[in-house]
């Protein structure tokens, strides 16, 4: 399954998820941002409106391309398992894959490629390590949260990780992380993340 959507909670419809705003604080007004897995295109009218971006979305999706066009956001329809191709080196400063990374079959070709488009990237995971998750594991079952909606037998995700395995990803790969928020229910978790933290966001750009 090629992601068409963000696989972690809701895709922006509905309540505004809690990751919009931290996102919002990291990207630099009047900035060029790429979307991906975009869906309705919700994430980029909120970063348009608080941060005035010039915003473009990747959707696969039929419905969510019809979205877009319909709230007014520019969008191009592939799939991002077959990388970003149709983007220059550097042609954005922000690309953005908010709580789809664990639905990509190639985690590390979409985050180069990311680095690649992108002057930085911004991506949004639920965390696995959370201990909702581990108790639920714990007691025999897969998790299933308000970040991880999905049973096991239709679940769109395939690489779900813990934060301390996205940091030594990043680290095994030269890959820079620039600043991390960690979420649960929208508040901020600075204890014991891996444990506490229900979603993950980080910021990161190339080099050490």
């Amino acid at each position: 399954m090629s992601p068409s959507f963000h696989a972690g909670g809701d895709n922006g419809n509905g309540s505004q998820r809690s990751d919009f705003a931290a996102i919002a604080d990291w990207v630099r007004p009047g900035s060029r941002v790429l979307d991906l897995g975009c869906g309705d295109g919700t994430l980029l009218i909120y970063l348009k409106r608080e941060r005035n971006i010039a915003g473009y979305g990747v959707e696969i999706d039929d419905h969510g391309i019809l979205a877009c066009v319909r709230n007014g956001v520019n969008v191009i329809q592939s799939d991002l398992e077959r990388g970003l191709s149709d983007f220059e080196d550097r042609s954005f400063d922000y690309v953005i894959l908010s709580q789809t990374l664990q639905a990509m079959k190639n985690s590390e070709r979409i985050m180069r490629e990311m680095l690649r488009v992108g002057r930085e990237g911004i991506v949004t995971f639920p965390n696995f390590g959370y201990w909702k998750n581990r108790l639920q594991i714990a007691a025999g079952h897969m998790p299933v949260s308000d970040n991880l909606p999905y049973q096991w037998f239709d679940t769109p995700n395939v690489h779900l990780c813990t934060i301390a395995d996205f940091e030594r990803f990043c680290a095994d790969r030269s890959i820079r992380i620039v600043e991390r928020k960690v979420l649960t229910h929208g508040n901020t978790v600075g204890f014991w993340p891996n444990l506490f933290g229900a979603l993950a966001v980080y910021h990161f750009g190339n080099g050490a």
